[in-house]
């Protein structure tokens, strides 16, 4: 697309008002381009009259897609990539006029940039091409009715599944994600999203634990529960736990590791 800006930015040739008639002389520069023999820089400059030729279809087409969100700027270079390739696809033999052909071209183009490089996840072709439907839909419905319609009226209307309004209901609310580092309610003052969402606590499975431990320790046996606080919660090593209770320390790694294999099996089951 380098080039195009200031090809569209040209002069053009005129186009009566609201027609979208291509200028006759098009085919004739086709057949020009197509002529065996013609050089390099003389088909450069008969594809950008081409593209000047066009320019007020380009940005009607562009200013059509314009209240989708994107910037038109994008849209315009868009048709025009679609303009190139229908010049350059364009086969004068066959006696069609270039706009019936360039026309779709261009508009396809601009189609396939909204399914392929605006939406914020990946989402079937099927419900893209619901998305725009469900709008004029609901604006129908919302001006006949006094109400927003429900996913069932929706899908009577488009003659759909109720479950492919709500996957393009669902779709819709992800076409355009709010990103982290904005604000979210477009209050420049405001602190980022980033900052403002929680997060799982990495402490909240131990409290649920901790919770469940504290029942079984209280059915522990007086000596085995004692041995267990006073090594976890009173960091005492087991000669200290030992004398303490009057036994060996092997007698202490006993017990331990039995009450311990027991309460592991009784919170995990394993």
């Amino acid at each position: 697309m380098i080039g195009l800006r200031a090809h569209a930015t040209s002069t053009a040739v005129p186009h009566r008002a609201g027609t979208l008639s291509a200028d006759p002389s098009a085919e004739a520069l086709l057949r020009e381009m197509n002529r065996p023999g013609v050089g390099t820089a003389r088909r450069e400059e008969l594809c950008a009259a081409l593209v000047r030729m066009h320019a007020p279809v380009v940005h009607r087409i562009a200013h059509r897609y314009a209240h989708r969100g994107e910037p038109v700027e994008d849209l315009v270079q868009v048709a025009y990539l679609g303009l190139v390739n229908a010049i350059n696809r364009f086969d004068p033999g066959r006696g069609a006029q270039f706009f019936v052909y360039a026309y779709p071209m261009m508009l396809g183009e601009v189609r396939r940039y909204f399914r392929d490089r605006t939406w914020g996840i990946r989402v079937s072709r099927r419900i893209q091409e619901l998305r725009p439907q469900l709008q004029h839909a609901t604006q129908r419905f919302v001006q006949a009715n006094g109400r927003s319609p429900r996913p069932g009226e929706l899908a009577a209307l488009l003659g759909v599944t109720p479950e492919e309004v709500t996957d393009a209901l669902l779709a819709w609310e992800s076409y355009r994600p709010l990103s982290l580092d904005g604000t979210g309610d477009g209050d420049p003052e405001a602190s980022p999203l980033v900052e403002r969402l929680g997060c799982e606590d990495s402490a909240l499975q131990h409290v649920v634990d901790g919770q469940a431990l504290r029942g079984l320790l209280a059915e522990l046996p007086d000596r085995e529960r004692t041995i267990v606080l006073l090594r976890f919660f009173g960091n005492k090593t087991q000669s200290q736990i030992a004398e303490e209770l009057g036994i060996s320390q092997m007698h202490v790694s006993r017990l331990l590791s039995k009450t311990l294999r027991h309460l592991r099996e009784e919170l995990y089951g394993a």
